[in-house]
């Protein structure tokens, strides 16, 4: 099953922030909101230049 263009950005990016193992681990939900604000942002800010 191929990921979505969005998701697979998303996994980009958390494991740039060192958060893949957690995310691969126990899954979305176990992010901080902090963590998870700063994929957001960093998502959205690569989707604006790209």
């Amino acid at each position: 099953m191929a990921l979505k263009k969005n998701e697979k950005l998303k996994l980009e990016i958390a494991k740039e922030l060192g958060l893949l193992e957690k995310v691969q681990k126990d899954g979305w939900k176990s992010l901080s909101a902090k963590e998870t604000g700063r994929i957001g942002g960093l998502l959205s800010k690569r989707k604006k230049s790209g």
